[in-house]
């Protein structure tokens, strides 16, 4: 039997209000959800190409949403962006000639911070207070809403298994969780928006890594 080909690995070059921040290297596991990661891929490799025929993906990006709530016990979250649209989180594309694809499997768990997952998109409705919900003015997409955007865990959140792909890893070889932990503790404004520019400065693909 042939052996199984070794999983993608891309890293973000972080800057933080025009200044660098760091890097974040990640692990995709092409073994357990191909198509989900394929999709995050070639948005850090440019090969996604918009209707105009132009490179499309993650290269300028920000990081739109942080959010720091106290739920379950639980008061760090995640990390969201790769709303490359629109740049607030209501914006949404995939590489299958649509604006979403169905959720692959849910065989991974939320289980440790710095796991990569996907997010969907928002938009507005009338706000409505929820306990625990930050984001009152705003709904989810719902199920098999997958596009560009995503999330780094920044503690275990198990209430998401089931409802979220993880697609992905941070490999804290070189620091990178300690960038994903600065970005966590960037100050916010009203719905978890970063109160500095949290940008994806540079994208680029590295060798496959075996698990």
């Amino acid at each position: 039997m042939a052996e199984a080909a070794a999983n993608p690995v891309v890293f973000f070059d972080i800057t933080l209000a025009g200044e660098p921040l760091g890097k974040i290297k990640m692990e995709l596991f092409q073994d357990v959800v191909p198509k989900t990661t394929e999709n995050f891929r070639q948005f850090c490799t440019g090969e996604s190409k918009s209707p105009q025929g132009q490179p499309q993906g993650y290269k300028g990006c920000r990081f739109h949403r942080v959010t720091m709530l106290i739920l379950e016990q639980i008061k760090n979250f995640m990390i969201q962006g790769g709303d490359f649209l629109k740049g607030d989180g209501t914006g949404s594309v995939c590489i299958y000639q649509s604006r979403n694809f169905a959720d692959e499997n849910f065989k991974l768990r939320h289980d440790r911070p710095g796991l990569l997952s996907m997010a969907v998109s928002t938009f507005p409705r009338p706000a409505l207070r929820q306990s625990g919900c930050t984001d009152a003015a705003m709904k989810n997409s719902g199920p098999d809403t997958n596009g560009s955007q995503f999330f780094i865990t920044t503690a275990e959140t198990g209430h998401l298994d089931g409802k979220h792909v993880v697609f992905g890893q941070v490999l804290d070889t070189d620091g990178s969780m300690d960038t994903v932990r600065k970005i966590e503790n960037v100050r916010v404004k009203e719905n978890d928006r970063p109160a500095m520019d949290i940008i994806i400065r540079y994208v680029q693909s590295l060798p496959r890594r075996d698990r």
